[in-house]
């Protein structure tokens, strides 16, 4: 019996030339966090279900992938910051802080499958962790990333938006509702999917009364420049504690994302945002495409006090961001944001016209020697067939080599994509002098 050959869903499976493009992504983000300093780190995809789950409930707890194998009981990964909780803690003593780390990897969260959303995808994450302390500073440095990153991809028109979670915090404490301010922050969120009307209505839902909801709405309507937002939150005379501070590391954020050469046209404070109700306490951040909103916050993050509070006493407060990488590629490619051109690794196909391959062997290890991508057509094929299998991989360069060229010791080197045909002597170096 023949099955019928089928993926589970919310699982991406890519075809040839669509995987070139998304491998091509994932190394940019790769080569720019390692632009930065940051040190590569791959945590198991399988971990203790007590470590995994120390601190998860909720959702969460619900979409965890568990099993027993034998007398253990396993969950899979559902993030990448629960892993460099537990790695930090465990590995506390043999680690240089601030503590810098990237992490590529696939993430598994068995939730309710929907357009866009996958349970297994790529998570491309960055995190500075303190020891004890961590320099505000650092908080800076993430938009510089963040700007850099998005450039590398291609993205010109985004912005980068930053808030203060101390800030919001404080203003629910100034107005007595600080019992509430993760329900507030969770409907504030909310604000660019609902709109305003529907966030006042919702803040009533839950027993805010009006002359509260007004100061909430009048505080995250503030409008104008950078400078002018943080001017009208300093004018709001607010005597919180915990406001004035997060006013403050604000400030000192926005001026040290100027000296990290972060344009202000690519960034901006943006009050509504209150992302990581439960996790995040101080900067966070949330890029967007200016064009295409829909798509959402393509990387976020922000500042958290204690990284691994459920498997050390050591205070270990960090910064960082995540890029959901598989939702990403799919929403671009759906938009034909991106474009799959390349279909082919090899920068040469080889087509051998004899019967004794050896020349043609030599020539592609030598042209390897040389990192030029080489690819040698092994089958017994007519040379139509051969020209049409690069033609259909979009190979850039074809090199023909039978008895003649053997004999004059040169190759026939073909451009596919202009027609231009040269020929040259069997010297690797001479042919990569042309290809490139």
């Amino acid at each position: 019996m023949i099955i019928e050959p089928r993926t589970l869903a919310g699982f991406m499976e890519l075809l040839p030339n669509e995987q070139i493009l998304f491998e091509q992504m994932k190394q940019k983000i790769e080569n720019t966090y390692q632009k930065f300093g940051f040190l590569p780190l791959d945590t198991p995809i399988l971990e203790l279900s007590e470590v995994l789950l120390a601190k998860a409930g909720g959702e969460t707890e619900k979409q965890i992938y568990r099993f027993q194998k034998g007398d253990t009981d396993i969950a899979m990964r559902f993030d990448l910051t629960v892993p460099l909780a537990k790695y930090v803690a465990k590995n506390y003593g043999n680690l240089s802080f601030p503590f810098r780390r990237y992490q590529i990897g696939k993430v598994y969260r068995g939730e309710k499958t929907q357009k866009g959303r996958f349970r297994e995808f790529y998570q491309c994450d960055i995190d500075i962790i303190g020891d004890e302390e961590l320099g505000i500073i650092n908080d800076a440095e993430i938009p510089s990333i963040i700007y850099s990153l998005m450039l590398e991809l291609g993205f010109k028109d985004f912005s980068i938006c930053i808030n203060n979670r101390k800030i919001l915090n404080g203003i629910f404490e100034e107005i007595n509702q600080k019992e509430k301010a993760v329900e507030i922050l969770r409907i504030i969120d909310k604000i660019e999917k609902i709109g305003k009307e529907k966030v006042i209505e919702e803040l009533k839902k839950i027993g805010i009364q009006q002359h509260e909801v007004n100061k909430i709405i009048n505080f995250i309507s503030i409008e104008g420049t950078t400078d002018e937002k943080i001017e009208k939150l300093k004018n709001l005379n607010i005597s919180n504690e915990t406001f004035k501070q997060g006013l403050e590391e604000l400030e000192l954020v926005v001026k040290y994302i100027r000296i990290f050469n972060v344009p202000d046209t690519h960034f901006k404070v943006d009050l509504t945002i209150a992302r990581g109700l439960d996790y995040y306490t101080g900067t966070v951040y949330e890029t967007f495409l200016n064009n295409y909103k829909e798509i959402g916050s393509i990387c976020s993050g922000g500042r958290y006090e204690n990284l691994a509070e459920y498997y050390t006493n050591k205070k270990l407060p960090g910064v960082g961001i995540s890029i959901g990488l598989t939702r990403l590629f799919y929403k671009l490619n759906e938009l034909q944001l991106i474009k799959t051109e390349k279909c082919s690794m090899a920068d040469i196909l080889i087509i051998p016209m004899t019967q004794d391959m050896s020349i043609p062997i030599k020539l592609a290890n030598n042209l390897r020697a040389k990192n030029i991508n080489t690819e040698v057509y092994l089958n017994d094929k007519k040379l139509k067939a051969k020209f049409k299998y690069a033609d259909k991989l979009k190979v850039p360069y074809v090199i023909v080599i039978g008895e003649d060229e053997i004999n004059t010791n040169t190759i026939k080197l073909k451009n596919m994509k202009t027609g231009v045909e040269n020929t040259l002597n069997l010297d690797a170096e001479e042919i990569k002098q042309v290809i490139k």
